[in-house]
């Protein structure tokens, strides 16, 4: 299966995320990067034009790609024909609608989408994964073939960045019966695709707003909780999550402080019981050892200062694929049972890198293959 690579076509290529996506792919053992697309303002170019001086990674553009020529992402028809499935992380001038009616086309074409983008999330047949929580709800994509009348394309999408740095923590302590949740996120700025360089005015600054974020935050988790029922998604009731999302001055890493509070304070975990939760937490990418895949889910740190932005976003060898927490203990007020401080890398966990691991998986589970 692993020896005949499946071509990935990349649309948005040329954006934040789409670069994250070249970088992730180049060597990968499983996909090859077949096909390029972005906006008509970069179609035709050779892709090292088209990012001139808007190459954001750290590393160069690996040398499989800069020669090839980036295509016109509507031009759904040439770009389908050059690959077996396509990552979706493009933005529309005509926003969400847009972007939906342009993946729904490239699925009509028997093509599996994988999408980074929100546009598809609040779709009841869409899965949202998080691949070592849900990969359950893949099952729905049989009864979103139906709608679109495909036998082999389907939209699968990826949560918001930022909710990957509470939501696996909390997972496990479901059973306990969470009640409320109030969560704070520190975000960094490539949540919104710049960098310092583009963006002088957030040195030394933090804003208090991200537009849609705290909605994203509240809502999402009760998707990646719920369960399929009669071919779509039935969303979770509960808990009640409240939250604020901030922009502070960090290159990359979405950090979060929890606080939790369960239906019966008496019944509650002890911390030692959440903390062997956490060590055990695995899912399906680390029963099927995927590429992407971190070896320990989540990571936690005993020391009060951990886990910090700078030093643990890129656990596990400079993947970034790992989850990490700290600084768990008891709300000695009593307003809340428990809380906590989490954090994750929100352009390869968040973003593209948890793109990847779930065509991973999707592949492993035979909904991505050859044309």
């Amino acid at each position: 299966m692993e020896n005949i690579k499946i071509n990935a076509g990349i649309i948005g290529a040329t954006g934040m995320v789409g670069q994250r996506f070249i970088t992730l792919l180049a060597g990968h053992p499983y996909f090859n990067i077949s096909v390029l697309a972005a906006s008509p303002r970069s179609a035709g170019k050779k892709y090292s034009e088209a990012v001139d001086r808007r190459w954001k990674m750290s590393e160069p553009i690996p040398e499989e790609v800069k020669d090839m020529i980036v295509y016109d992402a509507s031009d759904v028809e040439k770009i389908t024909g050059m690959c077996d499935f396509v990552f979706s992380a493009f933005e529309m001038p005509g926003g969400k609608e847009e972007i939906k009616k342009l993946e729904e086309a490239y699925a009509k074409t028997e093509t599996p989408v994988i999408s980074n983008t929100s546009a598809c999330r609040g779709i009841a047949d869409v899965p949202m994964l998080i691949a070592e929580i849900n990969s359950s709800h893949i099952d729905v994509i049989e009864a979103q073939k139906k709608r679109l009348g495909t036998k082999t394309g389907f939209i699968a999408v990826k949560p918001n960045c930022s909710i990957q740095s509470y939501v696996p923590m909390l997972t496990p302590l479901l059973k306990y019966g969470i009640k409320e949740v109030v969560v704070t996120t520190y975000q960094a700025i490539s949540g919104a695709s710049k960098t310092f360089d583009e963006w002088p005015e957030m040195i030394d600054n933090v804003i208090p707003y991200i537009g849609g974020e705290e909605e994203k935050s509240e809502k999402e988790p009760m998707k990646i909780w719920g369960i399929v029922k009669d071919g779509k998604i039935e969303n979770a009731t509960s808990p009640t999550i409240t939250s604020q999302c901030i922009r502070v001055p960090v290159t990359d890493g979405h950090l979060a402080a929890v606080f939790v509070k369960f239906e019966d304070s008496n019944n509650k975990p002890s911390k030692e019981e959440i903390l062997k939760l956490w060590k055990e937490f695995k899912g399906e990418p680390q029963i099927l050892d995927l590429p992407s895949a971190p070896k320990q889910f989540i990571h936690y740190f005993e020391e009060d200062n951990r886990p910090q932005t700078k030093l643990d976003r890129d656990l596990e060898n400079g993947i970034g694929m790992a989850i990490s927490a700290g600084r768990l203990r008891e709300d000695p007020a009593g307003i809340f049972d428990y809380k906590f401080i989490g954090l994750s890398h929100n352009t390869l966990r968040g973003a593209a890198g948890g793109g990847v691991l779930s065509a991973e998986l999707l592949y492993r589970k035979g909904f991505i293959a050859k044309k």
